[in-house]
């Protein structure tokens, strides 16, 4: 039987469950593909700690480039993360004619046209279903089994510590911060969380999405990003009285006027499937232009949900290397890198209906100031909440608005935060009607 040599960057928890998934399914794969699937060498920084698997002493090095100078290995995986010098090892293995797979959102949020440009003058693959949304084959389901829609939106909860946070938050009634020290000793949530609790992560994702389904280039700097550090129990508690829940939620959209992609706290139905995604769970849905709503659902992360689809990747292109068909791009990405003029919205220039919470002083003639600033930026208000003293001697007043500019939106509230009886920056969380 034919052997498919690998090469192994990284070893850590994603890098231990591909060696899992593979020691596991080696007969079976090798029974479908043809051909064996094998780990010739294995680089990593720490090849000492011991793992929960095994693999022979001689297979280990600290230098990555003994993957990269080897001319036997045809597939090299890159699974450190980060930028540098992740994006090199794969330009070099690129450069050596070898095939790649990465699970490295960040590096093809920044530099993914760099390196599918020199995929594709050196006519080799590149694999990287493990970039988002963990186990959930969604790079596929967009550049194949949805590739004759118009794809019209995007909605996208991708990132399972936020979501866990929100999710614990509320079903236990505990402060943010308290969750957060949570879901980091539980290893949820990183040492340091920024990443995942200011939106960064999941603009990382959703620049590679939108890439993909509106084949044109959209950085992840292009994004409007919001993160969830300013979402109280509070807001929780309210938006499910007004038949709401709030998530991170990456947002794409495709009209004439140009694509619109932000990353934010939203407030979505709960009667929408979107709304029931608790926990660390991730979920993506689309509306194509022919097929309507579409929605893909799963684990997000974890050691053998990504290795999954790590292996994914492996396999069609151990596949395509068998039958020497090597360095053919999907039709979305090549469109992508073909067109890169599509024009990004500014934030400003969206209309969306909106959540408000002021933090105010508890005196007469509060509420009506700050509905006449609003009046005279054009914010039409739907419903009014107003309940007991909060913190620092204010009151909270929750205020619904019919669909407004965000132009407008922004300049109202500029000119409230400015009113001496409100004591705090506004919140505001925009609000997605989606079809359920």
């Amino acid at each position: 039987m034919k052997r498919i040599n690998l090469g192994l960057i990284g070893w850590g928890t994603i890098g231990v469950g591909v060696t899992k998934v593979l020691e596991q399914t080696s007969t079976s794969l090798a029974e479908r593909l043809g051909a064996e699937l094998y780990i010739k060498r294995i680089a990593d920084l720490d090849i000492t700690t011991p793992r929960d698997v095994s693999i022979p002493k001689d297979r280990l090095t600290q230098n990555a480039e003994d993957i990269l100078s080897d001319p036997e290995i045809q597939i090299v995986i890159e699974l450190i993360g980060g930028i540098e010098p992740a994006r090199q090892f794969i330009l070099d293995a690129i450069g050596a004619g070898k095939q790649v797979v990465t699970a490295n959102k960040a590096l093809l949020a920044e530099h993914g046209f760099e390196i599918f440009e020199s995929a594709r003058v050196k006519k080799v693959d590149v694999g990287f279903e493990a970039s988002v949304g963990g186990g959930i084959p969604i790079i596929r389901a967009i550049t194949e089994g949805l590739v004759s829609n118009r794809i019209k939106s995007i909605y996208g909860i991708i990132n399972g510590t936020a979501n866990y946070i929100l999710t614990r938050m509320y079903e236990e009634k505990k402060d943010f911060e308290e969750v957060l020290a949570e879901a980091q000793k539980l290893g949820y949530a990183e040492a340091d969380p920024s990443y995942d609790i200011r939106g960064i992560d999941t603009a990382h994702k959703l620049a590679i999405l939108s890439t993909l389904a509106f084949g044109t280039g959209v950085r992840s700097d292009q994004i409007y990003t919001e993160g969830i550090e300013r979402i109280s129990l509070l807001d929780l508690s309210f938006a499910a009285e007004l038949g709401y829940k709030i998530k991170l939620l990456a947002l794409a959209k495709n009209d004439q006027d140009g694509l619109e992609v932000r990353v934010h706290p939203t407030m979505i139905p709960q009667d929408n499937m979107l709304a029931s995604v608790d926990g660390v769970y991730n979920a993506i849905y689309i509306i194509g232009g022919f097929t309507g709503p579409t929605m893909f659902y799963g684990q997000g992360a974890g050691q053998l949900p990504t290795a999954s689809a790590v292996m994914s990747n492996i396999v069609e292109i151990a596949r395509n290397v068998l039958h020497s068909s090597t360095g053919m791009i999907t039709p979305v990405v090549h469109k992508a890198l073909e067109s890169n003029d599509k024009p990004i919205k500014d934030i400003r220039r969206i209309r969306s209906d909106y959540y408000l919470r002021f933090s105010a002083m508890d005196r007469p003639g509060v509420l009506s100031a700050i509905s006449g600033i609003l009046g005279k930026h054009n914010i039409s208000i739907s419903s009014v909440i107003q309940k007991g003293r909060g913190e620092k001697g204010g009151v909270p007043i929750i205020m619904m608005t019919h669909e407004a500019q965000e132009s407008d939106l922004q300049s109202a509230l500029s000119e409230i935060d400015c009113m001496p009886m409100v004591l705090d920056k506004t919140l505001c969380i925009r609000i997605e009607n989606l079809p359920s």
